[in-house]
C-alpha cells in the first residue's frame, strides 16, 4: 500500500504541527511493516535540520514548478501519478477534488479553536480557516481528532457523525524520557545562561497561551524559583512584565529543548484552550510535575495526578506550583502517577492505531 502524507509542516515547522507529523511518520517506519509504502509531500525542501529528523524509510517528493495552490489542487496529480492509494492530511487539511479521484483520505484535525475562540485570531483568518475546515470534512474519508474533546468540537461545529471520526492521540518523541548526561546539562545551562531553579512552560507565546497568569504567580513564590518559558514570540511576549526572573527563549533545537526539559524543577501551561496540549506530555515523559489550565482538554493529556487550575486564577496557581516544588509532600507518588497515564500515548501503540484507520479503508 502506498501511503501520502501532508509534509509542509515535517520541514518548515519545529514544534507542534511539525513534531506530530515527525513523530507519527518515524513511528510508522518503525514498525516495518513491508505492505507500507510512504511518500512525504511538501512545496519545498524546508529546513535541512526537520527534514533531517524523518527516519529512512520514506520517500520526500516536491511540485515540478512552485505554485502556493500545489498543496490546494495541484497536488492530486501527483498522487496519481506515485499511485498512492491513501493520502493523510497531516495538518486539518485536504486538497480540492482528491475525492473524486478514488484516492482514500484521512485528515488529522487538531483543534479548532479559530472557532471555538475565534477573538484569538483575525478575523479574515476566522473565515479561510473555516472554509478550509468545512471543505476538508467534504473531501474527508476519515477525521482522526488528537483528543476527546477535538472529537466533540468536529461533531458539534462540523455537524458530522462520530461514524466518521477515530479518536487517537498524538504520541510524544523518546527522546523526552531518554536520560541525559551531566555534561549535556552543564553544556546547555550555560549556552542559555539557566538559572538554577525553573519552571519550565514550552510553546508559542501568544495571549492564548496565558503565560502571564504563571508570570503573576512567580512573586507568590520563594525567590529563587524563576520562569523560563520556550518558543516563538509574538507580540503578546512584549506585555509580559519586567523580571530577572522570567527568561524568554527562542529558537531552541529539539536537541536543546529535551535537555532544558531534564534541568526544570517542575511544567506549567496555563493555556486558556488546546486540541490536546502535548507538552504536558513531554514534560510529564522528562520526568517534571504538571501544573495546567480547566477550561479544554489539558485535563486529558496531563491525567488525574496532574494540578489544574482556572485560567484567572493567580493565587491558585502560586499555590499549585508550590505544592510541585521539590521537597513537596507527594510530589514524587504524582510523577510516578503520572507517568503511567501517558502510557497510552506511547508512540507504537498511536502508530498502531493510525495504521488501523489506514486498513479500515483500504
Amino acid at each position: 500500500m502506498k501511503i501520502g502524507f501532508d509534509a509542509k509542516r515535517i520541514v518548515r515547522n519545529g514544534t507542534g504541527l511539525g513534531s506530530y507529523g515527525r513523530t507519527l511518520v518515524n513511528d510508522l517506519i518503525r514498525r516495518g511493516d513491508p505492505d507500507m509504502e510512504y511518500f512525504l509531500y511538501a512545496p519545498d525542501k524546508g529546513r535541512d535540520d526537520l527534514r533531517q529528523q524523518v527516519i529512512e524509510g520514506a520517500q520526500f517528493r516536491y511540485p515540478h514548478f512552485n505554485s502556493s495552490l500545489w498543496r490546494i489542487h495541484g497536488i492530486v496529480r501527483d498522487l496519481q501519478h506515485d499511485g498512492v492509494q491513501l493520502y493523510h492530511g497531516l495538518s486539518g487539511e485536504l486538497p480540492i477534488g482528491i475525492r473524486k479521484t478514488g484516492i482514500r483520505t484521512v485528515v488529522t484535525i487538531h483543534d479548532l479553536i479559530f472557532l471555538r475562540h475565534p477573538e484569538f485570531y483575525h478575523w479574515i483568518d476566522t473565515k479561510l480557516y473555516a472554509w478550509k475546515f468545512r471543505q476538508t470534512l467534504r473531501e474527508a474519508d476519515r477525521v482522526i481528532a488528537i483528543s476527546e474533546r477535538t472529537k466533540q468540537d468536529i461533531m458539534e461545529l462540523g455537524h458530522i457523525s462520530d461514524e466518521r471520526i477515530r479518536l487517537v492521540y498524538q504520541s510524544y518523541a523518546p527522546r523526552f524520557s531518554t536520560t541525559v548526561t551531566p555534561a549535556e546539562q552543564q553544556e546547555v545551562c550555560q549556552r542559555y545562561q539557566l538559572p538554577e531553579r525553573f519552571i519550565l512552560n514550552v510553546g508559542t507565546i501568544e495571549r492564548r497561551k496565558n503565560l502571564r497568569l504563571a508570570v503573576d504567580a512567580l512573586p507568590l513564590l520563594p525567590s529563587d524559583i524563576h520562569l523560563v518559558a520556550v518558543g516563538r514570540q509574538t507580540k503578546y511576549a512584549q506585555t509580559q512584565p519586567q523580571s530577572h526572573r522570567l527568561h524568554l527563549l527562542s529558537g531552541v533545537p529539539d536537541s536543546d529543548l529535551a535537555v532544558i526539559y531534564n534541568l526544570a524543577e517542575a511544567f506549567v501551561y496555563p493555556s486558556r484552550y488546546e486540541g490536546f496540549g502535548i507538552p504536558i506530555i513531554e514534560a510529564i515523559a522528562a520526568g517534571l510535575p504538571v501544573v495546567a489550565c480547566t477550561g479544554s482538554c489539558l485535563e486529558e493529556a496531563g491525567g488525574p495526578s496532574c494540578l489544574y487550575v482556572d485560567p484567572d486564577d493567580v493565587e491558585g496557581m502560586a499555590s499549585a506550583l508550590l505544592s510541585v516544588l521539590e521537597g513537596a509532600d507527594g510530589r514524587a507518588g504524582r510523577i510516578r502517577l503520572s507517568q503511567q497515564y501517558i502510557e497510552r500515548f506511547r508512540g507504537t501503540d498511536v502508530a498502531g492505531q493510525v495504521l488501523d484507520v489506514y486498513k479500515e479503508l483500504l
